[in-house]
């Protein structure tokens, strides 16, 4: 009978197991690796904390990130019992479209009060004893990288962008520790640096989202602010829009009530005044649609601008003219102080004397006792226009905003004053556009003084434009209350036109001038009272309830039988480019609502070959 014995063999895996020595220091190591890890971790997460909760410091926590890797494992090394104790720590920061890094941070020595060490370490070719703002090649820190065990190690994020590199120095042994010390060292110092490298480059990566959320939340609080002063702004304007309407709309509307109302039957001169005053009332309106589309045209680049040379002296007057009413009305003088070296400017007249009179109506606007004046200097190449006045004055607080869009003092708006805060707005736009500029100087309670400096000399504009200004101020010097009439009765004009009271104005104004006018309102009633007409010209709507006025004019254009009938387009499309697109169609010319009835009245004298019927000849 065979025997076994009890006893295990000596060749059996019994004996393989560690000694206690070993598996002790293993867990040691292990341990101090873990413990040093997640001291790092703890750390980074307080550098990244402190970032979110101090927006002012957190461009500096990115600094402080890498310092405090460095310091840990500085730390780490220099506290455990393995033989690490003489190596140093670097990181370098590198771009990725350079081939050099800079070292930023080296660690110190034991010594606090001791000066940072170089790092001396070693590559395939050569020695690199690297010290702060020391330049390391791209290629040293690869070979460093790619050599058994590295001495570097990339921080790259997911996208693999480079934000920096850590690296350490080869640890100098003692030649009588055991092998088994050696290898832990060399995977311990391994393990320890990747994984560090891997913590750092994480909280780099979450501190720059959160940079970058809070700059997205700045940048969003900012549009939100500017949204909200915006939508205020806007509510202001449209409370203050709807007081200019409905004040001259009540005139208008009240005067013309009297005026129809059955048993009240006003003298001629209260007739009279009734209806200058629903004439100014309703300049009053054009003026402020102006004003709104003015502003609309300058921002959207597409304001016509005329060039002329402008007498000064004759337009300065006339814009004095044109408020000399309201002084009076306040008890204010007029003054106008004119150098009598001033010369002749190029300049829109049109938007020029726009600007002056924006400058005199806010100058009477703010002064209850005193006086406003206008004075003109010629100035090296410029011209400057200065209104001021001995009014209420500014604060600097409101001067800082007075030149935006629809923005009013404070105390005016409380006092009721009228105004939408496009005025001044609009006048410094304009200004720009001619290559000037508005300032303005004021103290409260000692009046302001408002300067309009424009050059003396601009480039030549539109010649064809500017006729039609000239011929539109034309209209407005010959026009008087009193119709022209003439004989013209063998003239006859079709009117295409799709309101009802604009219609009855034109035939109206046309028929007292001795026109045979026929008023059509639509497409079918045109082509029906052309087989019975011969106008000598064509009055054409461009928004008709069936078709398109352009489309009209262009089917006209190629009938034979009317392609020779001159067409003039009454329209309230009024803005940039609708002139030429008018003209483009085959029209021969163009006016914008409301009708400037003079204006009309020379137009249809000038295309009919009748004798001028403005001047009643």
């Amino acid at each position: 009978m065979q025997q076994y014995s009890s006893l295990p063999d000596q060749n059996s895996q019994i004996y393989a197991r560690p000694k206690p020595l070993t598996t002790i220091q293993q867990l040691r190591a292990k341990l101090w690796l873990e413990s040093s890890l997640n001291q790092l971790q703890s750390r980074l997460s307080d550098c990244v904390l402190s970032a979110c909760n101090n927006v002012p410091q957190a461009e500096a926590a990115e600094a402080q990130i890498l310092q405090t890797v460095v310091n840990e494992i500085n730390s780490a090394v220099h506290s455990s019992n393995l033989a690490l104790t003489d190596c140093a720590v670097g990181i370098a920061l590198f771009q990725p479209q350079e081939t050099v890094a800079t070292v930023c941070y080296v660690s110190r020595s034991p010594s606090p009060n001791s000066q940072p060490l170089f790092l001396e370490v070693l590559t395939a070719e050569k020695k690199l004893l690297l010290r702060l703002q020391e330049v390391i090649e791209l290629e040293d820190l690869q070979q460093l990288e790619n050599q058994q065990p590295p001495s570097a190690w990339r921080l790259a994020d997911d996208s693999g962008n480079v934000m920096g590199w850590l690296i350490i120095a080869p640890a100098r042994l003692n030649s009588n520790r055991e092998s088994l010390i050696e290898e832990l060292q060399a995977q311990l110092r391994s393990q320890l640096m990747a994984r560090s490298a891997k913590h750092c480059t994480t909280a780099l990566v979450q501190l720059r989202q959160i940079l970058s959320w809070q700059q997205r939340y700045q940048q969003l609080s900012k549009s939100n602010q500017e949204l909200e002063r915006t939508n205020q702004l806007k509510n202001q304007f449209l409370a203050n829009t709807s007081h200019e309407i409905r004040t001259p709309l009540s005139s208008m509307i009240g005067f013309t009530h009297l005026l129809l109302a059955q048993g009240y039957e006003p003298t001629k001169e209260r007739q009279q005044e009734y209806l200058n005053i629903i004439q100014s009332s309703g300049k009053h309106l054009l003026a402020l649609i102006n004003d709104i589309l003015d502003l609309s045209k300058i921002e959207a680049n597409q304001l016509e601008v005329h060039w002329e040379t402008i007498d000064v002296p004759l337009l300065c007057t006339n814009v004095l003219a044109l408020v000399k009413e309201k002084a009076a009305n306040k008890g204010l003088k007029l003054r106008l102080e004119l150098d009598r070296d001033i010369t002749t400017l190029v300049a829109d007249p049109l938007r020029l004397k726009q600007m002056l009179f924006n400058l005199l109506s806010n100058a009477l606007k703010f002064t209850s006792k005193g006086s406003v004046g206008l004075q003109v200097a010629p100035k090296g190449v410029f011209m400057h226009f200065t209104v001021w006045d001995t009014g209420t004055g500014i604060s600097q607080e409101d001067q800082v905003q007075l030149f935006e869009p629809y923005f009013q003092i404070a105390k005016a708006a409380a006092g009721g004053a009228e105004g939408t805060g496009l005025g001044l707005a609009v006048t410094r736009k304009l200004a720009q556009i001619h290559g000037g500029s508005v300032k303005v100087e004021s103290e409260v309670d000692r009046g302001s003084r408002f300067t309009l400096v424009l050059p003396l000399k601009q480039e030549a504009g539109d010649e064809e434009g500017g006729e039609a200004e000239e011929a539109e101020e034309a209209g407005e010097a010959k026009y008087s209350s009193s119709l022209p009439f003439t004989s013209s009765s063998s003239v006859e004009i079709l009117l295409v036109e799709n309101d009802l009271p604009n219609a009855s104005l034109m035939q109206i104004y046309l028929r007292k001038l001795g026109y045979q006018v026929t008023w059509v309102k639509n497409a079918d009633e045109m082509w029906e009272a052309l087989t019975q007409l011969d106008p000598v010209v064509i009055l054409m709507d461009v928004h008709l309830a069936d078709a398109n006025g352009l489309n009209l004019v262009q089917q006209l254009r190629e009938n034979r039988q009317y392609r020779a009938i001159p067409i003039i387009v009454q329209t309230a499309r009024a803005m940039k480019g609708d002139r030429e697109t008018c003209l483009a169609a085959g029209v021969d010319d163009y006016i914008s609502k409301p009708i400037d009835l003079p204006l009309l009245a020379s137009l249809v004298a000038k295309y009919s070959k009748a004798p001028s019927l403005v001047d009643g000849e």
